[in-house]
């Protein structure tokens, strides 16, 4: 069995997934040796490959960038897990949804909330397009596995990846493994 492809990608998240992802410390370095990392925000890599195995996927999905990332990232990866509690409930990035919609959050950051000269953003591209609501990575495209927590520890995600290293799939039962938060 050759290297894997993996991938991580951040989207609507406070990026601890990959700051705990990091925590795996010496172990990575093991991984290296399985694993060819082809797309990450750690990694000056501009466009998502085609044939990823593996992608770990941190995030909300919260506006149009993240959208179409996570479609193209859907298509282009045979095994997709939605890495942390941001991914898999989207979280605290949801909470902008108690606010009801895209434009109430607009008016709540850059004109109550704004230090000087506050003003909406007008030029596109400035800001990505919100979505009305801030969604969970499964309700836009399907999930192979969910690795919750927030962040989930680095013997967390190490028990949910070193299988995978040897063509087995994860077990994602017990507390260790599921416990959100």
């Amino acid at each position: 069995m050759g290297k894997i492809k993996l991938a991580t990608i951040w989207l609507a998240g406070c990026s601890g997934c990959h700051m705990s992802f990091l925590d795996l410390d010496e172990w990575l370095f093991d991984l290296a040796e399985h694993v060819d990392v082809v797309f990450s925000p750690i990694a000056d890599v501009k466009e998502y490959p085609e044939d990823v195995d593996v992608c770990l996927v941190e995030g909300a999905i919260a506006n149009e960038e993240n959208l179409e990332l996570i479609h193209k990232v859907r298509k282009r990866t045979q095994l997709l897990i939605s890495f942390g509690d941001c991914a898999v409930t989207a979280n605290v990035p949801a909470m902008r949804n108690m606010l009801g919609g895209t434009e109430p959050v607009l008016k709540r950051c850059y004109l109550e909330l704004g230090d000087t000269n506050p003003q909406l953003p007008k030029e596109k591209g400035i800001v990505p397009e919100l979505l009305e609501r801030v969604l969970p990575v499964h309700e836009v495209v399907s999930v192979d596995i969910y690795l919750p927590g927030c962040p989930p520890s680095a013997d967390r995600i190490k028990a949910a990846i070193e299988p995978l290293l040897r063509g087995e799939k994860p077990v994602m039962a017990g507390r260790d493994m599921i416990k959100f938060g």
